[in-house]
């Protein structure tokens, strides 16, 4: 095996108490001049404040009067670190003193008796050191304690990085913050963008916080963005304002914030969707397409493509949800997605992630009883949901935790199961689903609360997870770093696990490796203890022939790049174009649509007033059938009267007949008495006359009676001869007469007939004389 010998250093904090005399820091009252003399100003101001923090601790001297200008800067210096460790402020003391004067320690070296360490690679030594600028030390990892210091526990590799660099590989340490902090706070939203993480409001104390910070993770220096409320543009927005809420979910898309979603003192009937620009300070209200889902907080938030996924949450009436909506944000429309399979149970402040920009993984989260630790796999592809079975270290129920992906490993932190938080930081290999312990921390700290935000970012070339906040039983405004070891390792760790058949719902995502580092050898070796991760070493081979061919490979695939980027920049500009293009046309379709309700509603109302004018003629019709009816009912009346009317005109006519013909007959029939004795005249002459001084008896009344009813068939002459029998009036025939008004003409015809024969009868009748 190839060996490499390497001086090793002295160790902490022996190589700073070494570094301090070497720059002049022996406590003599001429030493800070000495410092001057050797370095710049700022240089020297900064070694002097990281040497008081690592010998004295925290600045807690009151700030000299402004007169002493010097004394002045240098309180500024020391105070500005903070609350940084004693030991980070002597490694970065070292990392200064070696910038500044590379060969220190070789001059350093002639006064200390320096162990030189032979440690074969592929070999797991007690003290792993890092060679760099032609030295080597060893790391000392730190892990936070229970006040939220550090400690040094064991030899670890470093690789330092300069002024508020994380020199910690997969453990979280606190880097020197300046600058005003934030409201400690938790359920806030954090991105990053360009090197700066921004925090937006959250929860103190159950008030909402509406504060925009951000920290420059170069500098590690935080400050206080002054936001304003945006004006009404042209593309889709309105004036919003800087809403006070908790729960929400912060997105970097295209170089600006997009805040989607969260608890609210007054919330609305549906999510939200505002926008912040970094350049402008603005935030504007994005106005948004199709069905909105309701309002929420606690949900899930993933950014694929160019699109937001959106899982579950908890609505303002504490319901807990598991409905999926994808938000588009080239178009600003929603679409409820109705997936196949069996989905997650209703769920808040769980965490999402996605794989190979198709698979969407949600890990744990709560509900109103309990925590869960079960991880469900949606194909956005087939819209469907499956339950993979997970293996390795399975982490422990837990909700309000936060994570991120790095490649093809998603880090998960934080939370906890109501009754304690969750201490250990635990990684995903989402291509084989196996889950595996980065580190842990003891005690109540930030990193075991709930609540707590998680960003990844960059410095120089590595990845770094930044968290913040979070509630364990207080609220936190913290700020811890972890830099994750290379991407490959932790595949590396369970490369001899069987893949189980469960995890083919997820396919396995290959990374693209870079080609400029295809000067290193990588190697693995394991670390000391069992559950480290595996570092990867720089061997001493000759870097000259792969230089050349890393250059070739490297000149390709820049071309492959560029030309890539070329067709990607031209079919951007093509979906730029028909995306203004579709807007154009919406905004027309709007406009049409709006012209058309228009149109729409004057129908409607104009329908509305035929409908009325219907019903009313309705009425009228009903009212002229019933006046129809009752005519014909009038009219069948009105002709019976007339029937009866000309009958009683006939009748009257035929009774007039009657008394011009039978008036003769009746005057010859109208007895005449006097004193017993009847007399019958015939005419006005006299000629026949009955008379006799008694009248005839009755047995000879009713003969003579019946021999005229005899004579007289029809009803009339039966009724003259009853009124006859009963010696009646002119009156009594009168009446007689009237009542055969009521019969048909033809009747009264052959009635009259009927008289007249009974007259001559009579006639005859009266005529013949009785003999004495």
């Amino acid at each position: 095996m190839a060996m490499a010998r390497a001086s090793s250093g002295l160790a902490y904090p022996e190589r700073f108490y070494a570094a301090a005399a070497y720059a002049g820091f022996d406590g003599s009252p001429n030493s800070a001049n000495s410092v001057s003399s050797k370095f710049q100003n700022d240089t020297a101001l900064l070694l002097y404040a990281l040497y008081q923090q690592a010998t004295v601790g925290p600045c807690n001297t009151p700030k000299p009067s402004t007169w002493n200008a010097v004394e002045q800067s240098k309180w500024k210096s020391w105070y500005g670190l903070a609350s940084m460790p004693p030991a980070e402020a002597m490694r970065l003391f070292v990392k200064i003193l070696e910038e500044e004067d590379p060969g220190w320690y070789s001059r350093a070296s002639n006064f200390v008796s320096e162990p030189v360490v032979d440690f074969q690679t592929n070999h797991n030594p007690k003290v792993e050191p890092v060679v760099e600028n032609g030295n080597s030390f060893p790391e000392t990892k730190t892990i936070s304690s229970e006040n939220g210091s550090s400690m040094e526990t064991q030899d670890k590799d470093v690789v330092s990085e300069g002024l508020g660099s994380v020199v910690v590989y997969d453990q979280w340490v606190a880097p020197p913050i300046s600058g005003q902090r934030p409201k400690a706070r938790y359920e806030h939203g954090a991105a990053v963008i360009q090197d700066k993480m921004y925090i937006y409001g959250g929860n103190h104390n159950g008030r909402y916080l509406n504060d925009l910070h951000v920290l420059d993770l170069r500098s590690w220096t935080w400050s206080k963005v002054d936001a304003k409320v945006g004006a009404e543009s042209d593309e889709s927005k309105s004036p919003a304002t800087i809403t006070h809420c908790a729960g929400h979910s912060l997105i970097a898309w295209e170089n600006k914030l997009v805040s989607i979603a969260g608890h609210t003192k007054d919330p609305s009937e549906s999510i939200q969707v505002k926008g912040f620009d970094p350049q402008t300070h603005t935030w504007s209200t994005l106005k948004t397409y199709g069905k909105a889902p309701v309002s929420r907080g606690g949900q899930s938030v993933t950014l694929v493509g160019t699109s937001l996924v959106i899982f579950g949450g908890q609505d303002a009436k504490r319901s807990l949800l598991n409905d999926l909506h994808i938000l588009d944000l080239e178009t600003m429309t929603w679409d409820e997605i109705d997936a196949v399979g069996v989905p997650p149970s209703p769920r808040s402040d769980h965490a999402a992630a996605v794989h190979a920009e198709r698979y969407l993984l949600i890990f744990g989260g709560g509900s109103h009883a309990t925590c869960f630790n079960d991880l469900h796999v949606l194909d956005l592809q087939a819209m469907e949901w499956t339950r993979p079975t997970q293996q390795g270290e399975i982490p422990s129920p837990r909700a309000g935790h936060a994570g991120v992906t790095v490649g093809e490993n998603w880090f998960i932190v934080g939370g906890g199961d109501n009754k304690s938080g969750a201490s250990e930081t635990v990684v995903l290999n989402m291509s084989t689903l196996v889950w595996s312990v980065v580190t842990s921390v003891e005690g109540r700290v930030p990193l075991a609360s709930e609540g707590l935000s998680l960003a990844v970012s960059s410095y120089n070339g590595e990845d770094v997870l930044v968290s913040f906040g979070g509630y364990n039983g207080r609220y936190s405004n913290e700020v811890n770093v972890l830099k994750p070891s290379h991407k490959s390792t932790l595949q590396s760790k369970i490369v001899e696990t069987p893949v189980p058949d469960s995890v083919s719902a997820v396919h396995n995502a290959t990374n693209a490796t870079n080609a400029t580092n295809a000067t290193r050898d990588e190697s693995e070796f394991e670390a000391g203890q069992e559950g480290k991760i595996r570092e990867i070493v720089m061997d001493n081979v000759d870097p000259e022939p792969m230089k050349s061919k890393g250059e070739v490979s490297s000149e390709h695939l820049i071309a492959t790049l560029k030309s890539e980027k070329e067709e990607l920049e031209s079919s951007l500009s093509k979906e730029k174009s028909q995306t203004i293009q579709l807007k154009q046309e919406l905004a027309e379709a709007e406009t049409r649509n709006t012209d058309l309700y228009k149109e729409l509603q004057s129908v409607r109302g104009q329908l509305a007033a035929e409908q009325s004018r219907c019903f009313k003629l309705e009425v009228d019709v009903a009212e002229l059938r019933q006046k129809l009816q009752t005519m014909e009912t009038l009219q069948k009346e009105l002709e019976l009267l007339q029937r009866q009317k000309a009958a009683s005109e006939q009748a009257a006519l035929n009774a007039k007949h009657r008394q011009g013909s039978g008036g003769m007959w009746v005057g010859l029939l109208e007895p005449r008495r006097s004193s017993n004795k009847f007399e019958y005249n015939r005419g006005e002459r006299g000629e026949a006359r009955f008379s006799g001084d008694v009248a005839d008896s009755p047995d000879e009344e009713k003969a003579r009676v019946s021999g005229l009813e005899r004579d007289f068939k029809a009803p009339e002459s039966e009724a003259i001869a009853r009124v006859l029998e009963n010696n009646g009036s002119t009156e009594e025939l009168k009446a007689l007469a009237r009542l055969g008004e009521e019969s048909d003409v033809d009747e009264e015809m052959e009635e009259e007939s009927r008289v007249f024969e009974v007259k001559n009868e009579k006639t005859k009748f009266c005529s013949i004389r009785p003999t004495k």
